[in-house]
């Protein structure tokens, strides 16, 4: 089965040898293994919400170049679609409210786009869709527009909660 434990949702820090860290954790540390990372450790989001598993390993790092890989039930999408719309919204929503909130934003008079949060992002994005809809017979885009409103309510609420947890962390000051 999808998940290792029983919890409605869960955020990990988590270093190698834990039982918790997923393929996910290990992509992202692997895409990343090269460069200057802005966190102490990558932030794993795992959550199921209205049948929909997401799992999702994500850091920034001091480049400026933006990687997120985004599968479906195991099956790659080089186009994104209603996952990464999701998380995509719901980043720049986290990211942008962590600075104003911490009157980053204010000092230097500077509204953040979302090219600005997504800026050094490594993230691996992974849902589990019992009847997923692609918009070609080669599945390089997810359609299915219920995955959407789910994957950005739970990487907008854990988000939320890392932020509250680490708010020491370089991510909001690297990108003001």
């Amino acid at each position: 089965f999808f998940f290792k434990q029983k919890t409605a949702y869960e955020i990990v820090d988590c270093d190698w040898s834990s039982d918790v860290c997923s393929s996910d954790l290990a992509f992202v540390r692997y895409l990343d293994r090269n460069k200057n990372a802005l966190l102490s450790a990558p932030i794993m989001i795992k959550a199921e919400r209205e049948g929909v598993q997401v799992e999702c390993a994500l850091t920034w790092n001091d480049g400026y170049h933006e990687t997120v890989l985004c599968f479906t039930n195991n099956i790659p999408q080089r186009d994104g679609g209603t996952h990464l719309a999701g998380f995509r919204g719901a980043l720049t929503r986290q990211v942008t409210g962590f600075a104003e909130g911490g009157g980053l934003g204010r000092k230097e008079k500077i509204a953040l786009t979302g090219d600005d949060c997504r800026e050094g992002l490594t993230a691996v994005l992974s849902v589990k869709v019992a009847d997923p809809k692609f918009s070609s017979q080669t599945k390089d885009k997810l359609v299915s527009s219920e995955v959407r409103p789910a994957v950005e309510g739970i990487v907008n609420e854990r988000l939320q909660a890392w932020f509250d947890e680490h708010p020491g962390e370089e991510i909001g000051r690297a990108h003001v």
